[in-house]
């Protein structure tokens, strides 16, 4: 039986519709982003952790999100170059989605369902971040403050 988390679909930045079964034996990181949050630099470790583990089946997918203190304000030209020069961001980045609310996209619905954080079924802020293993199981919810490299052996053990 096929992972619901494979039944998804989203825009990618440059609004290329994406199916998640694409990912189908991938260990994916879902992330929520913003250009201009404390927490921006994370982009920069979530890089490194891509590029040192792609060859072994990680995938990252940003989400950026306008949600949390207008720190992402840009439209979809203005998040890529953003990314792509200030941090040389090569994972997937998608098109700006809500993560909470009546607009939520429906990835997000689910995350949050299945790994509901400290305060519930919402996301509290920029950067949260959501493990999926090969199986398409969402298996850890990673707070905003949780830098890259502290998850490193979780990701390593799982992939």
């Amino acid at each position: 039986m096929k992972a619901p988390i494979y039944d998804f679909k989203a825009l990618s930045i440059n609004g290329k519709e994406i199916d998640f079964s694409t990912y189908e034996g991938k260990t994916l990181l879902i992330v929520n982003t913003a250009s201009k949050c404390g927490f921006t630099p994370q982009y920069a470790g979530l890089e490194k952790l891509y590029k040192k583990y792609k060859n072994k089946g990680l995938v990252i997918l940003g989400f950026p999100c306008n949600q949390f203190g207008n720190q992402e304000p840009g439209d979809e030209k203005e998040i890529q170059d953003n990314c792509l020069v200030n941090y040389g961001v090569t994972f997937p980045v998608f098109e700006k989605v809500e993560v909470n609310g009546a607009n939520e996209h429906p990835l997000f619905t689910y995350l949050k369902k299945e790994l509901p954080g400290f305060f519930g079924k919402r996301i509290n802020w920029n950067f949260t971040k959501f493990l999926i293993d090969k199986n398409g199981v969402p298996v850890k919810r990673f707070a905003s403050y949780r830098k890259p490299r502290k998850m490193e052996k979780r990701i390593v053990r799982i992939l």
